[in-house]
This record gives structure tokens, C-alpha cells and sequence, in this order.
């Protein structure tokens, strides 16, 4: 975990991880995306412009969506900077609105959506690893050699040291003494005692090591951008709408099961919901495969547009 890369001299400015994965994989996707626009003989700049669009709305989109699940405050609607977005509603907001967009600019829609959505993976490649650096998407309790451990303080720490009745879990799997709180609330680590700092860096009250669940995703995304890649070298052109639509089957059926080893997100028991007892993000994996599958029927069997 490492939030923060480097702080800005005189300014005193710190460049967040995340951000700046952020807006690396965001660059490395345009790049992509205007290849694969002039190779199919559109105009790259297109992408480019309804990158930056799809880039905006999936923020607002992220935003709202985390706002709902986690009934976040009015005061703090706008406070991005603390995090809370969540990536299904951000792509949820985009394609809604760039549809709209593309069939007022009377441009081919999804041979432009087919393109966006390889895009799309290559910059949620580099966005999870943002999130391993920021703390943020992280798993449950882990004895794979691989498994990580977040510092004190973090929010798999703070998740361990509370009860989660909806995991199954009545007592904390960190019981904390109260020394290590003020006023409810966990002290700063800077505030610790030298004997309470040493037991949560190495000893008793240590994070458990939980799976980094923010690698497993960042892989799944690279491999299906690959994947989705290679659909749209051979039906791209002669298919327009099968990459797009695979891509919410794949990424669909592979959130629904990276939800199982996540421990951070919220269950839902909404009237929408299809799968009782599961994520927020399972049931609209499950949505997600639905429509992907209906629209693989439609598209397979239609013309490119002109």
C-alpha cells in the first residue's frame, strides 16, 4: 500500500497512486484505441474526443453508484478525493450516454462501442493496480503464500477489526484494545505508543494477510482486453457489436466470481436483486452477462452499420 508517490517540492503537493494509474492507463488505452480507429479506416481523433467524454461520465456514473450502495452523506457527495467509486456504474453511465452521443454524431455505434470496450479493460488493467497501492478493493483472509498485508490504519485493517454479520463474522477477527482508539475512532498511527506501533507492525494486532484481490482483477482485465482484442482483429469489421458484447458476458462472469474472494463490498437486498445473499456487484455481473448475451444474438445476425 502506498497512496501517495511523491510529494511535489515547495508546493507541497503529494501525486496520488491511484490517480496517476488512473490516468496511465487512460493514456495507454487512447493510444490503443486510435490504432484500432485507423486500422478500421475511421478518423482517430473520433476516439479520442469520445474517450474524454466516456472518461467524465464514468466518474460521475462511479460516483453516484458508490454514493447509492454506501449511503453516502450530502456534505460528502463530492469529496472524491476521499475515494468511493465504483466501477460498474461508471461504465454503466458511459456507454448509456455515448450512445446517445454517437447517434447524434450519426457515427457507427458499435463499431465505436467495440473499440471503447477493449479500451475500456486495458485502463481497468492499470486502475486495480492503482487500487492495491491505495488499500481500496481488498480481500478476505488469505494463508496463500502470495497474500498480502495491508499496514495499520488501512481499510482491510479497520475491516478486520470490526464484526461483519453479513460475512458471517459476529466478532472482529482483530479484537483491538481500547488504547488504540480516541473518542470511538482509531488513533493516527504517529499517535501510537512505540510498544503499540511494534505490536501492529509485527505482532498481535498485525493486518492478517488477505488476498490481493486487486492483482487477481488487474490480470483478468489485461487477459480479457487480450481476448477481446483478438474478437475484434476477426469480427470487428464484419461483426460490429459481438466485442462489446462479449465483453459484458466475460467481464460479467468474472466479477461475479473475484466477488467471492473480496471482503469489502456491500450486500443488497433491493427488489432488483437476482441473487439473494450476494454482492452489489454479483447481481449486475449477472445483469451484465444477461445483456451481453441478448445483444450477441442480435449483433451476430445484423449488418455493419454504414
Amino acid at each position: 500500500m502506498h497512496p501517495e508517490l511523491f510529494e511535489i517540492p515547495f508546493l507541497h503537493i503529494s501525486v496520488k497512486s491511484y490517480g496517476t494509474l488512473m490516468v496511465t492507463g487512460f493514456l495507454v488505452a487512447v493510444w490503443l484505441m486510435r490504432r484500432m480507429m485507423k486500422r478500421s479506416g475511421q478518423n482517430p481523433d473520433n476516439i479520442s474526443n469520445i474517450a474524454m467524454y466516456a472518461l467524465i461520465c464514468g466518474i460521475v456514473g462511479a460516483r453516484t453508484f458508490y454514493i447509492v450502495h454506501y449511503h453516502v452523506k450530502p456534505a460528502e457527495w463530492l469529496a472524491v478525493w476521499r475515494g468511493g467509486l465504483e466501477l460498474l456504474g461508471g461504465v454503466i453511465a458511459a456507454i448509456a450516454f455515448l450512445w446517445f452521443y454517437l447517434w447524434k454524431q450519426k457515427l457507427p455505434k458499435r463499431l465505436y462501442l467495440d473499440v471503447l470496450a477493449v479500451g475500456l479493460m486495458v485502463g481497468l488493467g492499470f486502475g486495480r493496480i492503482g487500487c492495491l497501492m491505495n488499500g481500496c478493493c481488498y480481500g478476505k483472509c488469505s494463508d496463500a503464500s502470495w497474500a498480502v498485508q495491508f499496514p495499520y490504519g488501512s481499510p482491510a485493517f479497520y475491516s478486520q477489526t470490526q464484526p461483519d454479520p453479513a460475512r458471517g463474522r459476529d466478532k472482529p477477527l482483530l479484537d483491538l484494545p481500547d488504547s488504540y482508539y480516541s473518542s470511538g475512532y482509531l488513533k493516527e498511527y504517529d499517535d501510537l505508543t512505540e510498544e503499540q506501533k511494534q505490536a501492529v507492525k509485527e505482532g498481535p494486532y498485525r493486518s492478517l494477510p488477505v488476498h490481493p484481490t486487486q492483482i487477481y482483477s488487474s490480470i483478468n482485465a489485461f487477459i480479457l482486453a487480450g481476448v477481446l482484442y483478438t474478437l475484434w482483429r476477426r469480427f470487428g469489421q464484419k461483426k460490429p457489436g459481438v466485442v462489446l458484447s462479449s465483453m459484458f458476458i466475460l467481464y460479467g462472469t468474472a466479477r461475479f466470481f473475484l466477488e467471492t474472494l473480496r471482503d469489502d463490498n456491500p450486500f443488497e437486498g433491493a427488489w432488483w436483486i437476482l441473487y439473494k445473499g450476494g454482492t452489489v456487484s454479483q447481481n449486475i455481473g449477472i445483469y451484465l452477462f444477461i445483456i451481453g448475451a441478448v445483444l450477441l444474438t442480435i449483433f451476430a445476425t445484423r449488418k455493419p452499420e454504414p
